[in-house]
C-alpha cells in the first residue's frame, strides 16, 4: 500500500513556489526498525528558477511537533539542473531506527542551502508568522519493533561500530563465516541484507553464499565500497521445517587489517560490512 499526499501553498507565502512536492511510502504503518521504501517527487513549476543545488530535508515528527528521525538527502538530479516543468522522482529505501516513540508521525519535506529554503506548494505547518517552508506531506504510524522478526546474531559476528560523524550508523563486520537465527515463519520470506566490503583489496570482487540451514539459496558478489541493500526471496522449503531457522552468510574472501596496511594493531579477519539485515515474514503471506 502506498501512502501519497500533496497539498497547496501556504498562505503566508507569498514567493513563487519552485516546485510541487509529493511522496509515497510503502506502507502507512511501519515497525521501528524496518525498511520502507520512501518515493520522493517534485514537478518543477513552470517558470522555476533555481541557482545552485539545494538538499532535501525530511523530518519525521511526533505528536508534539518533535523530530524524531531525518532523511535528510541530495535529490537524484541536482536541484541545479532541474528544468521547468521536469518531474523529479526517486526512491530510497531507509530502516527506521529504534527509538522511544510510537504512535502518528507527521511526514515534513523541504529544500534548503544553509540557512535557505526554497518555496514548495505545500502547507506550513505552523501557517504563523513567517514561513518555515517545511511542508507537511504525509501522516505514518509507527508501530513496535516487536512487530518485527526477531533476530539472533549468532556466531561469525564482530562487534558493532558506529560512524564517528554519525552514532546513528552502525555496522558489524562478519568474520569467513556468520550465521543469524530466528523464528521460522513456515512460509515463504523476503530476506533484506545492507552490506558493503573492501573491493579496492580483491583483485576480484568478493563472492557471498547466503545458505537456510545447508541449503544454498543465492549468491551475490560484493563490489562496491558503499551499503547495497539485496532484497533475497526465501521460500518455505528452503526455510526447512523446524522451529528455527539458520543463515549462514560464507564469504570466499577476507582480509586482516593490520597485514593490509602494515601498521596497527587490528588483526581480526573481516569479511563484509553488514549495516542492516531484516526477515520480512508478511512478504509470503
Amino acid at each position: 500500500m502506498a501512502l501519497t499526499l500533496s497539498s497547496a501553498c501556504s498562505k503566508n507565502d507569498a514567493a513563487p513556489p519552485v516546485a510541487t512536492v509529493t511522496f509515497a511510502a510503502s506502507k502507512s504503518q511501519v515497525p521501528l526498525g524496518s525498511p520502507v521504501d520512501l518515493t520522493y517527487t517534485f514537478n518543477v513549476s513552470p517558470n522555476a528558477k533555481i541557482t545552485g543545488d539545494y538538499h532535501v530535508f525530511v523530518h519525521l515528527v511526533n505528536d508534539e511537533g518533535q523530530p524524531v528521525w531525518f532523511d535528510d538527502h541530495d535529490p537524484i538530479v541536482p536541484t541545479s539542473q532541474w528544468k521547468p516543468g521536469q518531474t523529479v522522482s526517486y526512491t530510497r529505501t531507509e530502516f527506521l531506527p529504534v527509538f522511544p516513540y510510537v504512535g502518528k508521525a507527521t511526514v515534513e519535506i523541504g529544500l534548503y542551502k544553509g540557512d535557505e529554503r526554497l518555496p514548495l506548494v505545500g502547507p506550513d505547518p505552523t501557517d504563523k508568522g513567517t514561513p518555515t517552508r517545511a511542508y507537511k506531506v504525509a501522516t505514518l504510524e509507527l508501530l513496535p519493533a516487536t512487530e518485527n522478526v526477531f533476530i539472533i546474531n549468532k556466531s561469525g559476528w564482530h562487534p558493532a561500530e558506529y560512524a564517528a560523524n554519525n552514532p546513528s550508523r552502525e555496522w558489524q563486520w562478519t568474520q569467513k563465516s556468520a550465521t543469524l537465527d530466528f523464528k521460522n515463519p513456515k512460509h515463504d520470506v523476503t530476506f533484506f541484507i545492507e552490506a558493503d566490503g573492501r573491493p579496492d583489496l580483491f583483485p576480484q570482487p568478493q563472492q557471498v553464499s547466503l545458505f537456510s540451514g545447508n541449503t544454498l539459496v543465492t549468491s551475490f558478489a560484493v563490489e562496491n565500497a558503499g551499503p547495497v541493500l539485496r532484497r533475497i526471496p526465501i521460500t518455505a522449503a528452503q526455510l526447512g521445517t523446524g522451529d528455527m531457522v539458520e543463515l549462514r552468510l560464507d564469504v570466499d574472501k577476507t582480509f586482516v587489517p593490520a597485514k593490509v596496511s602494515g601498521t596497527g594493531s587490528d588483526n581480526r579477519e573481516l569479511g563484509i560490512r553488514v549495516y542492516h539485515t531484516f526477515v520480512d515474514a508478511k512478504a509470503g503471506k
